[in-house]
């Protein structure tokens, strides 16, 4: 192969890889505003400038789209949260970045956790099956902290906690909704991360 030719198919490659993560995107997106029944095929081609058949070009199916969709987000969950962790701060440090990087997902993806509310049941079994195993991965990760900072709280009792920080923080979506209106400034936006990473934080640490 020329060096010519390995680099229109390097661009090829990139092209493609690009157009996928464009697809990505624009289908979190459009599932979460009208719900994985609601969107056809042509309507997520549109989206980023192809026709609805070449969608299978980058996915075998809409379940499939939507699986690269919530797959991605819990890998991405789980990898933020071994850096966090990896660090080896004290307890007390490593639940506020733990908190600090959640927020910050939940900012940027809140059509990601819209879409894993209502529409997780669509995936393939296999796919949910490895969503849920990077859940449940995650969350442990998330115990393990919240041991150092409650040694005297039971597993159950610091579940019980991990599930309420989430719920909390994963209200975001329905705030966040409303943003996509009205133009959110950069203080505003910094206000809403600066409100959910406190209470959060003091939910999550108080004893």
């Amino acid at each position: 192969m020329t060096t010519h030719s390995r680099a229109s198919r390097t661009t090829r490659e990139r092209a493609k890889a690009e157009r996928a993560d464009a697809l990505v995107e624009a289908a979190a997106r459009l599932f979460a505003q009208h719900g994985f029944d609601g969107v056809s095929l042509e309507e997520l081609g549109s989206a980023v400038g192809v026709s609805g058949p070449a969608v299978y070009r980058h996915f075998d199916s809409k379940r499939a789209l939507l699986g690269a969709i919530l797959l991605r987000a819990s890998s991405d969950l789980l990898a933020g949260g071994r850096h966090v962790t990896a660090a080896g701060h004290d307890a007390q440090r490593s639940l506020r970045e733990l908190v600090d990087f959640h927020v910050d997902f939940a900012v940027r993806s809140a059509d990601v956790i819209r879409v894993q509310d209502r529409d997780l049941t669509r995936l393939s079994d296999e796919d949910r099956r490895t969503v849920r195993r990077l859940q449940r991965e995650y969350m442990e990760l998330w115990v393990d902290v919240l041991r150092a900072v409650h040694p005297d709280r039971g597993d159950t009792d610091l579940r019980v906690r991990a599930h309420a920080g989430f719920g909390l923080i994963n209200s975001t979506p329905y705030v966040v909704r409303t943003r996509r209106e009205v133009a959110v400034d950069a203080e505003t936006d910094a206000l809403l991360r600066q409100i959910l990473s406190e209470m959060a934080y003091a939910a999550l640490a108080t004893p």
